[in-house]
């Protein structure tokens, strides 16, 4: 879909016209199976091309007369509706977006179509496409928060006695956003430098606002990765009590009856003892086991060690 930016209003034009309008500025929407096919009339280099649709890293690029952005989402942040992989490619003649989630580019256009924005341009929509891109991020970040909390609470009442796996889910996710909010604070960074000077100036102040929003985000992350590392620490100390209880109850249970072993193996060796010849020998080594092991039960539990 092609849209001329004509007196701060977006108008639907044929792109086979985006080269014949002089002085007016272009907005396309792409797929990322549409672009090879047309980006000879665009005049977009092969590189770019391939960098488009085989790119894994997000980032920015400024070359003579373009820049060049390409973004890979992670699903931790997708939410089901943002595009997982955007490139965005921008002159001063049209500006480019080509993504695999058509819907989520068409849902922004009719945004800000729909918005009463005075002296819309370029950078005003590639400024509304991060805009859009970040705004409900905070809420995701705070679900993540409950769950890591609801972790948590588990640890603590022994819902869960494994929690090893949700803890490398987390790990795992925590580490993807890291990730994107570091490249994606790099290209807001980059965008603020402005190069080309393709964007105006007056726009550039609402990119550094969204490099801020884009920082707190990425020390968000940083927050949740470190809460995360405690509530681990939590459960490795917890297995590690549990396993210090059981290592006691065994001790208990060892010290209680090494007496009796004694006993038993000193009763059983093959020698004439003189209480063999005793009538109450039997019943006197069952008190006598009765009494060691009441004696220990007793000096364990005023030790308090069970």
């Amino acid at each position: 879909m092609n849209y001329l930016i004509d007196n701060g209003t977006l108008k639907i034009e044929p792109l086979e016209n985006i080269n014949t309008i002089e002085g007016k500025s272009h907005l396309c929407i792409l797929s990322l199976e549409e672009l090879p096919s047309i980006s000879d009339e665009l005049g977009i280099s092969p590189k770019i091309v391939a960098e488009c649709l085989t790119g894994i890293n997000s980032k920015f690029e400024s070359h003579d007369g373009f820049d060049f952005i390409t973004l890979n989402i992670p699903d931790a942040i997708n939410q089901g509706n943002k595009p997982q992989r955007v490139c965005i490619y921008f002159t001063n003649k049209f500006l480019i977006f080509a993504s695999n989630n058509g819907t989520f580019m068409s849902k922004l256009i009719i945004d800000i179509a729909g918005e009463t924005i005075n002296k819309l341009s370029p950078g005003k929509i590639i400024r509304l496409f991060f805009d859009k891109l970040t705004c409900d991020d905070r809420h995701e970040l705070e679900k993540i928060e409950q769950d890591i909390s609801n972790l948590e609470e588990a640890l603590i009442l022994s819902k869960k006695n494994n929690l090893v796996n949700y803890l490398i889910a987390f790990r795992k996710r925590l580490l993807s956003l890291k990730r994107y909010y570091e490249e994606l604070l790099d290209i807001s960074e980059a965008i603020e430098e402005n190069e080309n000077h393709l964007i105006d100036k007056k726009e550039l102040r609402y990119f550094k606002i969204q490099t801020n929003r884009v920082n707190r985000l990425f020390n968000g992350v940083v927050n949740l990765r470190d809460y995360g590392s405690q509530v681990r620490e939590a459960y490795q100390e917890q297995l590690d009590i549990s396993l210090n209880y059981v290592m006691k109850i065994f001790t208990v249970i060892t010290s209680i009856f090494l007496p009796l072993t004694l006993i038993v193996g000193w009763y059983g060796m093959n020698l004439i003892m003189p209480e063999f010849k005793w009538v109450y020998t039997y019943p006197f080594v069952i008190g006598l086991c009765l009494i060691v092991t009441s004696l220990s039960l007793y000096y364990f539990k005023k030790n308090k060690w069970f």
